[in-house]
């Protein structure tokens, strides 16, 4: 009897519907996707390198400022609800927010997709969210990669990595060397949980049913700040910023601090959102609350007391900017006072 030959496709990995996929790349980023004439990629989607023209950008001084980042077990929502056209954006989001609290105009994104096995209809839901993520920040995905890897993902795992370069002029950086004592805190409202603490809360999905509210509000996409703080930043209104993320409110604002100053917080002042109302509920601590998820602030303004005003024309209602303390020289390094409104 003739032995049936091993092929790479009977192992699980499917070039030639890899090369489909990524003429539906090419389609799609012609379609929806946001294109700059300091791209060189217009015909090169599938190269083996991707080109960017710097030179055009026309910034005195320039500094690349680069980020990676993923969205964690937030994935694992997506595949139980089969709801695939977001995660792209929060990817996306995840990246930028980070780029922006140093000032940096977001340029490029490359993407990385890695699953068990590649499904054209689920993995283009994925790539129209990225492409819409960048643009919106304005940005423009110009590579990446889609790696099938059977035995090591099953058959319907994915996981996603992104990496977005951004850039600002040398001395147009924000950071903490700018900030001074008495600056205001501002909080920019979340659009919701964005991406982080996901683990706990597939944690208390195991013990809990939700209704269809709830899971709309677990896969509502990162608020992407972008255009906002660039317009502040070129207007010179804020000295520092900060993308709540892992760690929270206190962790993520003491990175742009210097160690010589410190932070004066009013909790009663944070505008919880009702997500985190009902996560809460699911016998949470306050300090775990706040070290795990954003609680309703995505970003913060560190800022000088005379520009709050003019800073708050430059939002929607729904991401007001409000007060929620100030940076002092306390020997403390956190004063927190009063408590969360839950």
């Amino acid at each position: 009897m003739k032995k049936m030959q091993n092929s790479y496709k009977k192992s699980g990995v499917d070039i030639s519907l890899a090369n489909k996929f990524v003429k539906h790349i090419h389609k799609l980023s012609k379609k929806v996707g946001k294109k700059t004439e300091n791209s060189l990629n217009k015909d090169n989607i599938g190269g083996f390198g991707s080109l960017y023209d710097i030179s055009q950008t026309k910034i005195k001084d320039p500094v690349i400022v680069s980020c990676t980042d993923g969205v964690g077990t937030k994935l694992d929502l997506a595949n139980k609800y089969q709801k695939y056209d977001t995660i792209g954006i929060d990817l996306v989001a995840m990246c930028v927010n980070d780029l922006i609290v140093q000032g940096a105009k977001p340029l490029f994104f490359l993407d990385y997709i890695a699953l068990g096995k590649l499904n054209i209809k689920k993995t283009k839901k994925i790539l129209k969210g990225i492409l819409k993520g960048c643009k919106i920040s304005g940005c423009e995905l110009i590579g990446g990669e889609t790696a099938e890897m059977p035995g090591l993902y099953k058959k319907n795992d994915f996981d996603l990595a992104g990496f977005c370069v951004g850039i600002v002029s040398k001395k147009k950086i924000l950071g903490k060397r700018k900030v001074r004592i008495n600056d205001v805190i501002l909080a920019v409202p979340s659009s919701g949980i964005h991406s982080n603490g996901y683990s706990l809360i597939r944690s208390i999905l195991k013990k809990n049913k939700v209704s269809n509210s709830i899971k709309k509000e677990l896969l509502k996409p990162t608020k992407i700040y972008s255009k906002e703080i660039l317009n502040l930043a070129t207007k010179k209104y804020i000295n520092a910023s900060a993308h709540i993320t892992g760690g929270g409110l206190i962790e993520n604002l003491l990175r742009s601090v210097p160690d010589k100053f410190s932070l004066q917080i009013d909790l009663s002042k944070i505008k919880v959102k009702s997500i985190f109302k009902w996560i809460k509920r699911k016998n949470i601590s306050d300090n775990e609350m706040m070290r795990t998820f954003n609680c309703g602030i995505g970003f913060c303004l560190i800022v000088k007391k005379k520009n709050v005003k003019k800073i708050k024309k430059f939002f929607t209602k729904e991401y007001m900017p409000y007060e929620i303390g100030k940076i002092s020289n306390s020997k403390k390094r956190i004063n927190l006072s009063n408590f969360l409104q839950w």
